[in-house]
């Protein structure tokens, strides 16, 4: 059997498909016999749209990442799905248009209008590997372009089965995809490494499909049939390592090239241990699967030393949606000891301390990922994120003092949230200007799997798919509810003038970061501290008074005022009088070395190290969070 795995635009480009490269590896395991090969149709996508137009780099990423809430990377192929070129031009140019920057209109336009032949041109590879199974991922805005391609497959050779799989085929999306286009034979819905072998095994023995978990497929009389989803996760010593056969040799001659550097993305884990306990209200990535599974560190030792190996690349992403803690004693040191020179990037939780954050550097971890979101604990707590403003701020501190580049979103529009939640926080901004800035303020969007989805009386009972979804597909409203993934919902939470005071006040932030310092320097009988940000008309500040040393050091870590001058009389024998620690943290507020919210101060003044060196100002990389 030939198996043809493909991995559509709008795929990111800088990074071979993980779940291609490990279904690959659990094909080949299970059927060693059979020819499987991955086509990285993203990159044939590339070149051909660069040489037909001359799409960049800059725009690729806009379909690909920038424009997911919006929509447009699906709705360029859509015209390819429906065989129209014109179609719904109209739509577009009232919906969509008028959202996106002005000068992606035109290409947005011209590629829609030119889908059917980059369909053509995917398809004819294709199908020139003489396909027995070829099968789509789709994830993010890969769906249109992955339909549009089964669809002429079946059209060109009807006797070629078409699979899709990936997130947007998980739950309910699946069945619906499977059950409104037909020439999709088979649609695999949640983790396919057990799956998609089963089909194949299937497919070769004649056999039933009825008892594959998850996996839609066709009666006699060509209904969609839906079976149940797995009743358990796949063991963590059931994910695949990946292969990335092919990527890189495709990619070194891809225009893609001059775009920017390779990286290999590996997984370490699946689920959310967090979100096991306390899902965060507004998520829906992990999908139908919350359970988390991390892979033995040892096997995942062994994984990346193989693959960096192989493929000569140090730059590591780590896709988990969080970090196993137990890798902090384990992998994390044994990576240590090896001494590459490796610059990861992971997901964590804003709440690991200066000494973990140093494991994780010590280790190669460059970029963290650790889901901030919001300064205010008030709002944290309508998230049930588990953390408080100040543990927030921490992490930036303490990362910044490690050389360790932190992304996030500032994130608004919870139900119950007041402007009182924003307004004193904003107001502290400058004094945060040397930490890493939010990468954007956004409203947040009601997301299929989140609790604010499953659970209406949160806050979100009106809802409906967002509007890409009619100005894409030809279905009704019914189908597109089990078809979205995103919604809209009538905003709740802090209104317009408030989050626009947000969204400027984080722009200027992002403009003042590069320009921006503050450090110390503990010298044991003083602590020095330079300073050179806009609105603060100081640079060097001499911390010198014993009870001033003590209570800096303290402020390492969050505390209220009166456990403040509790800890000071009673560990540093320092008379604290409330009116002296009160006067102490105003001053220093005053100064922008402390950051204050729910009643607690912790200061924000990184180590000193050489890490403002680093700082370059690349616009493209802040919008992307890397």
């Amino acid at each position: 059997m030939r198996i043809i795995l493909v991995n559509m635009p709008w795929a990111t480009t800088d990074v071979p498909s993980l779940a291609l490269g490990a279904l690959t590896t659990r094909v080949r395991d299970t059927f060693p016999q059979d020819y499987v090969q991955t086509i990285h149709a993203n990159l044939e996508y590339v070149d051909w749209a660069a040489a037909k137009i001359g799409l960049d780099g800059a725009e690729y990423f806009f379909f690909a990442d920038e424009s997911y809430f919006i929509g447009c990377g699906d709705w360029i192929f859509s015209s390819a799905l429906y065989d129209d070129r014109g179609w719904r031009l109209e739509e577009f140019d009232e919906k969509i248009a008028p959202t996106i920057p002005r000068n992606r209109v035109p290409v947005t336009r011209t590629l829609h209008e030119l889908a059917a032949d980059a369909i053509e041109h995917l398809v004819s590879l294709i199908l020139d590997s003489e396909p027995d199974v070829v099968g789509f991922t789709s994830t993010f805005q890969q769906n249109t372009a992955s339909l549009a391609a089964a669809k002429r497959i079946k059209e060109l050779a009807p006797d070629v089965m078409t699979v899709m799989g990936g997130a947007n085929c998980d739950g309910d999306q699946g069945a619906a995809l499977h059950r409104n286009f037909p020439f999709l034979d088979y649609v695999v819905r949640g983790e396919g490494e057990e799956a998609f072998p089963a089909l194949l095994g299937a497919l070769r023995a004649g056999t039933t499909m009825a008892g594959i978990p998850g996996l839609c497929y066709r009666t006699g009389s060509g209904d969609s049939a839906v079976n149940p989803m797995a009743a358990q996760p796949l063991p963590p010593g059931r994910i695949a390592p990946p292969d990335y056969t092919g990527y890189f040799e495709r990619f070194a001659t891809s225009v893609a090239k001059s775009w920017h550097e390779p990286k290999l993305p590996m997984e370490s884990s699946r689920g959310c241990w967090w979100g096991e306990k306390h899902h965060c209200t507004f998520c829906g990535l992990n999908g139908s699967t919350m359970a988390f599974r991390g892979k033995d560190p040892a096997a995942f030792l062994d994984e990346v030393v193989h693959l960096v190996r192989r493929h000569q690349i140090l730059d590591i992403v780590v896709v988990d949606n969080i970090m196993d803690m137990g890798y902090l004693s384990s992998f994390m040191p044994a990576l240590k000891e090896l001494g590459y020179d490796l610059r990861i990037h992971y997901e964590i939780k804003a709440n690991m301390r200066m000494e973990q954050l140093r494991v994780l550097r010590d280790a190669g971890v460059v970029a963290v990922q650790p889901g901030i979101e919001n300064l205010s604990t008030r709002v944290l707590k309508l998230m049930d994120k588990g953390v408080t403003g100040c543990h927030n701020v921490r992490l930036m501190r303490d990362a910044e003092s490690l050389g360790i580049a932190v992304a996030w979103n500032y994130l608004h529009g919870f139900p119950g949230e007041q402007p009182e939640d924003y307004l004193p926080i904003i107001e502290q901004f400058p004094a945060l200007y040397h930490l890493a800035s939010p990468s954007s303020s956004s409203r947040i969007g009601l997301e299929r799997f989140s609790p604010y989805f499953s659970r209406p009386g949160l806050g979100f009972a009106t809802r409906w798919p967002a509007t890409q979804y009619s100005v894409t597909y030809d279905l009704p409203e019914s189908e597109l509810n089990d078809l979205a993934y995103l919604f809209y919902t009538p905003d709740r939470g802090i209104q317009d003038a408030t989050a626009r005071r947000l969204t400027v006040a984080i722009g200027e932030w992002a403009e003042a970061h590069t320009q921006s310092r503050l450090t110390q320097c503990d010298l044991g009988s003083e602590i020095v501290l330079v300073s050179r940000r806009p609105g603060f008309d100081w640079t060097i500040q001499h911390i010198t008074e014993p009870a001033e040393l003590h209570a800096f050091r303290l402020l390492e870590q969050p505390r209220t005022p009166m456990t403040l001058a509790k800890e000071l009389t009673d560990t540093f024998g320092v008379a604290a009088p409330d009116p002296m620690v009160s006067s102490l943290l105003s001053r220093w507020q005053e100064l922008g070395i402390v950051f204050t919210e729910d009643g607690r101060f912790i200061h924000v003044a990184p180590v000193a190290t050489n890490g403002e060196l680093i700082r370059i100002e690349e616009p493209e990389l802040r919008s992307r969070g890397e």
